[in-house]
């Protein structure tokens, strides 16, 4: 295929967008108008992805004019943030930050471990302190932009966002202070579907198919929405056709984990993936949607950090001295792979080996069986790739309502998007994005998706600082985290280079 025709397919595969209206004062947020998620009347549902800003509490005035311009020019219906907002490693948290959650603290001991003097413990405390204000600076300038046009938003975490010191769920409690945040208090269930209500629970739930959803605060922009709750940073949020009858589709956030005691990196948590299994049926039983619809469950997307093993199903070995041949990490790592061109799309490309867990949790086993049409990770700032492995299983065709049997859907979406900041690592500066997915109600299962880069949206960067290399598993050192840009030594090439002999 030529470049031309690369091109042209590329350009059939990408929703259309349009700059924001002047004067027009409106939320820029069609559902945040309507108070809920919502296919739009022209048959539109938007979401802006961004992954892996990964700034302190300084955020780069570049990451700010890419999220400000991709808002502009896609009017989303929410933004989601896919973790590591937080650089952890940062120097202000010095007196806080861990490598690891079960690790101490940096600065002392333990947060909760006894302290020898009194003392001590104050200064713990007052490091705290100053860790809760810088991380509430870093979220309140990613979200003012967010905030100034109305849009509602939504976070899940990442390897490097506890590394401050704080949990997720602290994490968490800081953004729900500010507006648009949709992120609900956790229910505590065992299954996270039957836990009890929570806080921002609104009304009786007098049965336990009411258990399990909760209604947002009006500060959400969303306060007729109703939103699944399980643990921080997982929970899923179902989005209404045009004329609010049923629940076509959801969105489903989930916590991927973030280091492994065995090594490498982790996976969500048993109630995090019994959460994913069920929430799809659980959506369409608990709205009462079951004579409507053909179909006993909601076709979900997930978004998370951590890509699975599974995306190496779009990749295709190749000789080290392949041209854009790149090595696995980890459990991959002594084979190059490149793109198959076959399962992903034109405009696709692999800068860093995909840095999965080591353990397959079993999420793979459930996006296949449990009515799940697409995920979206981050994590790999060098990666921007989307292509579809095949699945067996039926799902929900678009025209469901009108048709009595369900359509075949062809495999599962898989999404790799890159760093949408200029904090860390990534590809060079012009190419740093945020993802836009567009779903169209003919074809809800079907979304069309484009990287909106920073060189086409805003023009040249102004930060002088932006780290273009990439980081393969010989590049990332046991003290990942604390020295995020560590080059490879010399000597590591050397060792690399004998044991390849």
């Amino acid at each position: 295929m030529t470049e031309l025709q690369n091109a042209a397919k590329a350009a059939a595969t990408r929703p259309r967008i349009q700059p924001a209206e002047e004067g027009d004062d409106r939320p820029l947020s069609v559902s945040a108008r309507l108070g809920r998620l919502q296919f739009h009347q022209s048959g539109k549902f938007r979401v802006l992805q961004l992954a892996d800003i990964q700034d302190g509490p300084k955020v780069s005035k570049d990451t700010v004019k890419l999220i400000e311009a991709s808002l502009d020019a896609t009017r989303p219906d929410i933004v989601i943030f896919t973790g590591n907002q937080i650089a952890g490693y940062d120097p202000a948290y010095a007196q806080t930050t861990r490598k690891r959650r079960w690790s101490a603290a940096a600065g002392i001991s333990s947060r909760t471990a006894s302290s020898k003097s009194s003392e001590a413990s104050e200064r713990f405390e007052a490091a705290l302190e100053r860790t809760c204000a810088s991380v509430r600076a870093t979220v309140e300038q990613l979200v003012r932009p967010l905030a100034d046009r109305g849009i509602p938003w939504a976070v899940t975490f990442g390897n490097h966002d506890f590394q401050c010191g704080l949990s997720n769920a602290e994490i968490e409690s800081i953004c729900r202070e500010f507006p648009g945040c949709v992120n609900p208090e956790p229910t505590g269930g065992e299954s996270g579907l039957g836990g009890a209500n929570s806080a921002n629970s609104v009304g009786s739930m007098d049965s336990a198919e009411d258990a399990g959803f909760v209604q947002l605060r009006a500060e959400s922009y969303l306060p007729n929405q109703r939103v699944f709750a399980c643990e921080p940073g997982t929970f899923a949020l179902p989005v209404a056709d045009v004329d609010h009858t049923m629940s076509v589709l959801g969105l489903v956030l989930l916590d991927s984990g973030d280091y492994a005691r065995s090594g490498g990196y982790g996976s969500p948590s048993a109630e995090a993936l019994r959460f994913l299994a069920e929430v799809p049926k659980a959506m369409r039983a608990q709205s009462q949607e079951i004579e409507r619809s053909q179909e006993p469950a909601v076709p979900c997307m997930v978004f998370q950090h951590f890509p699975v093993q599974q995306y190496y199903q779009l990749l295709k070995p190749a000789a080290a001295n392949a041209a854009r041949a790149i090595e696995g990490y980890r459990n991959f790592a002594g084979k190059h792979y490149v793109l198959d061109e076959e399962k992903t799309l034109p405009g696709s490309y692999l800068g860093e080996g995909v840095s999965c867990p080591d353990a397959d949790s079993g999420e793979f086993a459930i996006l296949e069986q449990h009515d799940y049409f697409a995920i979206s990770a981050g994590h790999d700032h060098r990666n921007a790739f989307v292509g579809t492995v095949p699945v067996s299983r039926e799902m929900a065709s678009a025209d469901a309502q009108t048709a009595a049997s369900p359509g075949k859907v062809g495999g599962l979406m898989m999404i790799a998007s890159p760093t949408s900041g200029f904090g860390s690592y990534g590809p060079v500066p012009q190419k740093r994005a945020a993802r836009l997915i567009e779903f169209d109600i003919r074809h809800p299962y079907e979304p069309r998706t484009q990287l909106l880069e920073y060189g086409e949206l805003v023009g040249k960067p102004s930060a002088g600082k932006a780290y273009a290399y990439g980081m393969t598993s010989e590049s990332k050192p046991e003290s990942e985290g604390v020295d995020l840009l560590h080059r490879p030594t010399w000597w590591s090439k050397l060792l690399t280079w004998l044991r390849k002999k």
